[in-house]
């Protein structure tokens, strides 16, 4: 099992995340001349609440500011962002260059949104329900209690944007979404060599590929470019190279942006489609409950490219033949099929699935080449007295939009490279923690049928 099974989180705060990073060119100026310029890059955080499968909304600019009043631009264009997309992970949205200063403080300005959650009221498949989100306020300002300072020739900084998804939404007495959000932010700074400067998931396609310089670029989801390099310590899931890319692969990249070119270091590096369509998000149903799994329901929050037949934030329907290849991102050697394949399926894993763009014209009939597990945060509360230092074992209760799909206890297992965040030491502080978040690949247990969580982060939700 490769040392990374579970993928951290990019920054050890609370929550969810994306990623703004900056080091190309372009970011909009006001007030000022400088012609030096240094590389920032922005991070963002969630934390879900039950039920609430996506908040989506245009993030209209993130302009920082300098003591002078001076600002500048942190993010290119106004891309729309699923704050509920991630959790405990953490990808890139965009690059700019910004000129040198020492930035005190940060105004977030959003746009039109939306609310959808997960409607488990019917009998059979849940069916996913969307309203217009109604914002408190469209600005955000926050005073930075340690200063953004961008320098030229610099390794890049880092501003991390934590919004917290169950403080921001409201509900009436019944615990029902009205609908209106409150936005609430943690904005903080940091830099390449913290332990959040990691990106953890970015997928994009492949643009072109050069074997000479060992590099191949990528046209992410938000516009831009990116350039990744590889080296011989990046890990290729499924026994893929180099060679194998081409303009019609899709590829899902984690690494660290490099300090010296901006270029983003890959440590590991899956091909999650050769033909030119793929499909990320969670499980929500899988027919039949047991055995081998002759189609699932997912619900897509990640989709390249998408002009095919399925839509963000909507559930599609994913057929399977018995021809797909299953996989686990982190994960190369054979065990792969004892852990991850049609029979071991279950409401709650988060899949990414690849093949024919052809093959997605319609939501209700998707078929694919590829089936790859991959992590998520998982929130929930520790079960009293389960701790079993002994076992490196506990259970938990999973909540939030995960904990519908997964009713039952599941037992979360520590592995050797499993990380403690938020004031966790180690497994025994559980014993006095009630709310924690485990990012990790969920397994369905091939004797019982029950769902297990393998963990590489272990963070504490009581602060």
């Amino acid at each position: 099992m490769h040392k990374r099974l579970v993928l951290p989180s990019i920054l050890a705060l609370s929550a969810a995340t994306l990623v703004v990073a900056g080091c190309s060119s372009g970011g909009s100026i006001s007030g000022l001349s400088s012609a030096k310029t240094g590389t920032s890059f922005v991070v963002g955080t969630d934390a879900p609440m039950d039920a609430v499968t996506s908040f989506s909304v245009q993030v209209q600019s993130i302009t920082a500011t300098d003591a002078n009043g001076n600002s500048v631009q942190l993010i290119s264009g106004s891309p729309t962002v699923d704050f509920a997309r991630f959790n405990g992970l953490q990808t890139l949205l965009s690059m700019n260059n910004v000129p040198e200063g020492t930035y005190t403080n940060v105004t977030i300005t959003l746009g039109a949104a939306t609310l959808g959650y997960l409607d488990t009221s019917g009998t059979g498949a849940p069916t996913i329900q969307t309203m217009p989100a109604t914002l408190t306020s469209n600005t955000i300002n926050v005073t930075l209690s340690n200063p953004l300072i961008v320098a030229n020739a610099a390794a890049p900084v880092g501003l991390h944007v934590d919004f917290n998804l169950r403080k921001s939404i409201q509900v009436d007495s019944t615990g029902q979404i009205t609908g209106q959000v409150t936005p609430t932010f943690k904005v903080g700074t940091v830099g390449t060599d913290d332990a959040g400067a990691h990106i953890d998931e970015y997928t994009a396609a492949v643009v072109s590929v050069d074997a000479g310089s060992q590099t191949f670029v990528l046209q992410g989801p938000h516009g831009g470019q990116i350039t990744v390099a590889v080296t011989g310590q990046t890990e290729w899931d499924g026994n893929a190279t180099l060679n194998d890319l081409t303009t019609s692969s899709i590829v899902q990249v984690s690494g660290k942006l490099d300090k010296t070119t901006g270029d983003l270091d890959a440590d590991e590096v899956e091909i999650l489609s050769q033909q030119g369509f793929y499909a990320s998000g969670q499980v929500t149903y899988v027919t039949p409950a047991s055995g081998a799994a002759t189609s699932f329901d997912m619900y897509v929050r990640g989709l390249l490219p998408t002009t095919t037949g399925l839509t963000l934030g909507q559930i599609a329907q994913v057929n399977l033949t018995g021809n797909e290849n299953f996989s686990i991102y982190w994960l190369h050697d054979e065990l792969t099929q004892f852990l991850f394949n049609s029979s071991l399926m279950l409401p709650g894993q988060d899949v990414a699935v690849g093949g024919p763009a052809s093959g997605a014209a319609a939501p209700t009939n998707v078929t694919v080449n590829r089936v790859v597990l991959r992590n998520w945060g998982f929130n929930g509360t520790v079960v009293p007295g389960s701790v079993n230092t002994s076992n490196n074992t506990f259970q938990m209760q999973v909540n939030g939009f995960a904990g519908i799909l997964i009713p039952e206890t599941v037992t979360v297992y520590i592995a050797g490279e499993t990380e403690y965040r938020d004031g966790l030491a180690d497994l025994g502080g559980l014993d006095t923690t009630t709310n924690v978040r485990v990012v990790g690949v969920l397994l369905k247990d091939p004797t019982t049928g029950g769902a297990i969580l393998v963990a590489h982060y272990v963070d504490s939700q009581d602060n």
